[in-house]
Order: C-alpha cells, then sequence, then structure tokens
C-alpha cells in the first residue's frame, strides 16, 4: 500500500473510480486526497461505494464526513439509494446523531433504511 501523502494526493485527480476506491480503501490516504474524492462521480454502483469507503476510513475527519454526508444527501434526494454510506456515517461519532438522522427523511430513504438508521443512532441518542 502507498503511503507517500504526495503521490495519494496526484491520484485522487486520477479519472479512474478503481483508483479513487483504492485510494478510499488505503488507510494511509490523507484527509485532503479523501475531501477531493468526495466530488468525485462516476455511476451510481461506484459512486455509492467510494462514499461508503470515504464514510468508514479512519482518517476521514468532520470536514471529509460533511462532505460524503452532503453527497449522500444529494444522492438521496434523486432517488439514489446510497444506503451502505448512511448506515457508514451513522456510526461515525464525529457527526451529530440529529444530522445523521435527517437522511431517513429525504426522497430516496426506504422504511428499511429509516429502522436501520434508527438502530444504528440509537446507543448514541
Amino acid at each position: 500500500m502507498e503511503r507517500d501523502s504526495g503521490v495519494l494526493q496526484r491520484l485522487a485527480q486520477c479519472p479512474y473510480p478503481f483508483v479513487w476506491q483504492a485510494l478510499a480503501a488505503n488507510p494511509h490516504t490523507p484527509a485532503g486526497a479523501l475531501l477531493k474524492l468526495s466530488t468525485a462521480r462516476d455511476s451510481v454502483w461506484n459512486d455509492n461505494r467510494l462514499l461508503r469507503l470515504l464514510a468508514e476510513h479512519p482518517a476521514a475527519d468532520p470536514i471529509v464526513l460533511r462532505a460524503v454526508l452532503d453527497a449522500v444527501a444529494a444522492k438521496l434526494e434523486e432517488g439514489e439509494r446510497p444506503y451502505a454510506a448512511v448506515l457508514a456515517l451513522a456510526d461515525r461519532l464525529e457527526l451529530e446523531v440529529e444530522v445523521v438522522a435527517r437522511l431517513g427523511t429525504l426522497r430516496g430513504a426506504s422504511a428499511r433504511l429509516r429502522r436501520l438508521l434508527a438502530l444504528r443512532l440509537s446507543p448514541r441518542i
């Protein structure tokens, strides 16, 4: 796994979703590169996987997590289903419960997602 933050930052500008996902899965990818990846778009499947990986990343700071939350909210409003990313965000203590819970009220949120989201957030309430 690559550890050079300069290389990882440059790779975040690459146009290939498999590279974005590899960066998002690399625990050494710096927050700046993660933030750049939060706006990367390719296809529904690739975007949703990338958002989940970013939400789970150990170096994702509150700024990155907010950017991921905003991207997930936009996708839900469009009727897409980035459910794995929603649930990963629910596990992040850096985000306020109320902010994450609002994702369950958006257009693309199913009853099942709302139930799972409530279960994930309930220990934090």
